[in-house]
């Protein structure tokens, strides 16, 4: 009975998460995802600077440089963006620092897909714990939303190419970010991504040595596979549906399917933790525990926490109490140890 109110609950949510929007029609703008792109007419063209961006290592290393354009001020910090967009208040990059009073660690959190806010309550939990919390504002989310939308949709859509610039600009705001907090004195940076955020979150730990833990809530590896079949993204499928086939939207999407980053989440340095719920309609289990599997067939052991309740419900009590205590048990780790919960 309380299983079947939660599942009623979680879609409740969804539907309320559908209001105002609209399908669109698909858009390969080539050129945003991969910058040299010139004359790119078609899928299969697409899919093959898609595939030509999974292999380059450097495909998420942001530019080098100083530290300089941060500012910093009654617990906000401000700096600008190394992508630069159309929209021009998203090209600055937004976060609120909670302090701990301690350089020991930095916990940086990415918000879900959407968000309208930040979550107080985990970051005065962590600093009060000795962890400094670093909530950013990802690409036209918070500070940085397009004027007069009133979703995030320009980071998640039917365009191929601005939905992977848009993750990119993400991966390179919050390492750009990091390199900051090292600069600061933090010792330890640990990530913290939440459904959407997972994904930003999971390329920067695969990616960037700096970080050496990272909790990945309500995740998966192919965020195509999400988009397709996923709750909250059911508006984008039919957009796209008419025009791209899945095995086609993988290929495209392929920079940001983190199974192609398996083996560098699996580097011995890096203690990886997942949230997952069992009920999850908009991230499916299955796509989940593929991901898990990858991992592990990688040589990853990551601590894995499953809950029975659904994607939106993660948010109440108890399960969000109980997520909260396993990630405190990771940061609060010294040492890398697997287990599974």
């Amino acid at each position: 009975m309380y299983h079947s109110w939660l599942d009623r609950w979680d879609e409740r949510r969804a539907q309320r998460g559908e209001e105002g929007k609209k399908t669109s029609d698909l858009v390969l703008d080539a050129e945003r995802a991969f910058p040299d792109a010139k004359n790119v007419a078609t899928i299969e063209e697409f899919c093959v600077l898609a595939d030509q961006a999974v292999t380059d290592p450097a495909y998420f290393d942001a530019p080098g440089g100083s530290n300089q354009g941060f500012e910093r001020q009654d617990g906000w910090l401000k700096f600008p963006s190394d992508i630069s967009t159309d929209v021009e208040v998203n090209n600055v990059v937004w976060a609120k620092i909670t302090e701990s009073g301690s350089f020991d660690q930095a916990l940086v959190i990415f918000h879900h897909w959407n968000a309208s806010g930040r979550n107080r309550q985990i970051a005065d939990f962590f600093s009060h714990r000795g962890v400094t919390v670093v909530e950013v504002a990802m690409p036209y989310h918070l500070e940085r939303s397009r004027p007069g939308s009133m979703h995030a949709d320009y980071m998640l859509s039917p365009n191929l190419g601005r939905t992977i610039q848009s993750v990119r600009q993400a991966v390179w705001d919050g390492r750009k970010l990091i390199r900051w907090l090292k600069s600061e004195g933090y010792r330890e940076i640990s990530v913290l991504g939440m459904s959407l955020g997972s994904w930003v979150a999971g390329v920067i730990a695969a990616h960037d040595s700096a970080v050496s833990k990272a909790s990945l809530f309500l995740t998966a590896g192919s965020l195509a596979d999400m988009v397709w079949t996923g709750r909250a993204t059911r508006l984008i499928r039919d957009s796209l549906e008419p025009e791209i086939e899945l095995s086609d939207l993988r290929r495209a999407w392929g920079p940001l399917n983190m199974e192609n980053y398996v083996h560098r989440l699996a580097r011995p340095d890096l203690d990886l933790h997942v949230v997952l719920a069992k009920r999850d309609k908009v991230v499916l289990p299955e796509l989940s525990e593929r991901f898990m599997q990858r991992l592990k067939d990688a040589g990853a052991k990551p601590t894995i926490l499953e809950l029975n309740c659904g994607h939106y419900s993660l948010a109440m009590p108890p399960y969000i109490l109980l997520a909260g205590l396993s990630l405190k048990r990771l940061l609060s780790c010294a040492d890398k140890s697997a287990r599974r919960i």
